[in-house]
């Protein structure tokens, strides 16, 4: 073997490596990107003893998440006004919003609510997802699906 042919397969096999390391450092930066982007819209939220302990000043936006207590549930439909309790069995806090709740939201079912602590404790809810059961039966054909939800 000659010293030319020597000198070709050494730089071959290092343009090979440098392709290789080039490769994967960009699949490492296209992973950490992606890690990056799926962290911040993953949808988190604080039960109210949480919240509680965290001392969240007033007006710091937040998701809040438990259940509506049995009795609670008030909706005004001139006004708009809804007004319930959350809770998650050791903190209750009073949830204030405007507009139509959900078709979902019931009491004793859970609730995440996006919004912000007024000064006085309350609960001033931007936005009320209903948290659906686990519990899913398909319908048979033709049939229309039984509703959970009991009519406002």
């Amino acid at each position: 073997m000659s010293v030319a042919s020597a000198v070709r397969r050494s730089r071959g096999a290092s343009e090979r490596r440098l392709l290789a390391i080039t490769v994967l450092a960009i699949a490492i930066g296209i992973g950490y990107v992606a890690f990056q982007n799926v962290g911040a819209s993953a949808v988190y939220y604080l039960t109210p003893t949480e919240a509680a302990a965290r001392r969240l000043p007033p007006g710091t936006t937040t998701r809040l998440g438990g259940l509506v207590e049995e009795g609670s549930l008030r909706y005004d439909a001139a006004s708009q006004d809804l007004r319930f309790i959350i809770g998650d069995g050791v903190t209750r806090v009073i949830v204030i919003g405007k507009g139509a709740p959900p078709a979902l939201l019931r009491e004793d079912a859970g609730a995440v609510v996006e919004g912000y602590f007024a000064a006085d404790g309350s609960f001033r809810a931007t936005q009320v997802l209903a948290k659906h059961d686990e519990v899913y039966t398909a319908p048979s054909p033709s049939a229309t699906p039984a509703h959970r939800t009991p009519p406002p």
